[in-house]
């Protein structure tokens, strides 16, 4: 379902094509001698407006296919790693090992060494919260010092191809080819915006000033009494910020 802002995007290129059915209609009457204002200037901007719309619409949808993608990657990440963390303690490991694999566990598992010595708040100081450190790429961070910890501890040799060091890396593969994936999907939704923004709303160039300055040029060859005048100036167009 389209957004209330995406929508209002595409409202104001069909009330733009409405313009231009109407300018259409007063024939050579419609004659500007500014570019921007002729005809076929104005079929190409509104043809170049849908097809950016669309573009957003695209991008955005594969935006957040790659979002739900990456939540369900990561769904499973802190049962896995303790599950490592198990098998690490019941084999021949050693005790620094053991230690320093319980450590990032608990930074990946958002927890502390100890508890806080003064509660936290909803109101709590970014300093505070940020101990949690649950973002996506620290999540991968600890869990690849975990898998460092691991592979560096020549008595961790489980059976179990599900515990092995290498199962470990190539899930950290998965997780930040999934990651990665947002990043750029993200990065092609706001530029995909950028470029709309500027075919609809630019400063000389947009569909909203190209409007307001074929009313103004309505009014002069038609008069503000004109029938003409009367048949565009309601038409309405909205400058969306998003």
């Amino acid at each position: 379902m389209a957004s209330t802002t995406e929508t209002g995007h595409a409202k104001n290129i069909a009330n733009f094509q409405t313009l231009i059915e109407f300018l259409m209609g007063y024939g050579s009457s419609y004659n500007p001698s500014k570019t921007s204002l002729q005809l076929p200037t104005l079929i190409a901007l509104k043809s170049s407006s849908e097809i950016a719309l669309a573009d957003v619409l695209s991008n955005n949808t594969i935006y957040n296919r790659k979002v739900s993608e990456r939540q369900e990657a990561f769904s499973g990440v802190k049962t896995m790693a303790t599950r490592f963390i198990n098998a690490i303690q019941v084999s021949d490991a050693s005790e620094g090992s053991i230690k320093e694999a319980k450590f990032y566990n608990r930074k990946l598992q958002g927890k502390r060494a100890s508890p806080p010595k003064n509660p936290t708040s909803p109101e709590a100081t970014p300093t505070t919260i940020s101990v949690s450190q649950q973002s996506y790429d620290q999540l991968i961070q600890h869990l690849s010092a975990l898998k460092m910890v691991l592979a560096n501890e020549p008595n961790y040799q489980p059976n179990e191809p599900e515990l092995l060091v290498d199962t470990l890396a190539s899930t950290i593969t998965d997780l930040q080819n999934k990651n990665l994936e947002v990043i750029r999907a993200y990065a092609n939704v706001n530029n995909a915006r950028i470029t709309r923004n500027k075919l609809l709303y630019g400063d000389k160039i947009g569909i909203y000033e190209t409007v307001s300055d074929i009313k103004k040029y309505i009014k002069a060859i038609f008069g503000a009494t004109s029938p003409e005048f009367a048949q565009i100036k309601g038409i309405e167009f909205s400058k969306i910020k998003n």
